[in-house]
């Protein structure tokens, strides 16, 4: 806590001239300045021989940062994985409606492939199934062949 605005200028200017940018906090004639950025949070603590308190201060920052790190990792696979999933729930259903129609059996041999793979690995990925097939293609062919179906399905 500063006494006047004046002091609070003063010590922005002397933090500033390390390079630590601390912003003011004025409230009912109280002066206070803070820093919201850990680098220069480290650095202050640094500057005023705060060792310890720098090193738990990094450690800190760094578990924080990797926790993050780990939940948008964990956010990104499964949102992936549902994607995955609903598209396959989606596929199947397309399948067993053109089984149920009768229309299955007009499929050409790919699609017929494909679709007995999609049936028989729900939890595949495109690639995945790709590498089944008796000549194998990858991810954009085996989606290829997975939309032709769901359109035929859909009377497209």
């Amino acid at each position: 806590m500063l006494s006047n605005k004046n002091n609070l200028k003063v010590l922005q200017e002397i933090l500033s001239d390390f390079d630590i940018h601390a912003k003011e906090l004025i409230t009912k004639n109280r002066y206070s300045v803070y820093i919201k950025d850990g680098e220069e949070i480290s650095r202050l603590l640094a500057l005023i021989g705060a060792n310890k308190a720098v090193l738990q201060f990094e450690d800190i920052r760094i578990q924080k940062e990797m926790r993050g790190k780990v939940n948008r990792i964990v956010n990104c696979e499964t949102a992936n994985l549902n994607k995955t999933i609903n598209a396959a729930i989606d596929q199947i259903a397309a399948i067993k409606k053109l089984q149920e129609e009768g229309r299955f059996n007009k499929l050409d041999d790919n699609l017929k492939e494909i679709a007995i793979l999609r049936i028989e690995n729900p939890d595949m990925s495109l690639v995945e199934l790709g590498k089944l097939l008796k000549e194998p293609v990858g991810k954009s062919g085996v989606n290829y062949r997975l939309k032709k179906i769901m359109e035929i399905a859909n009377g497209k």
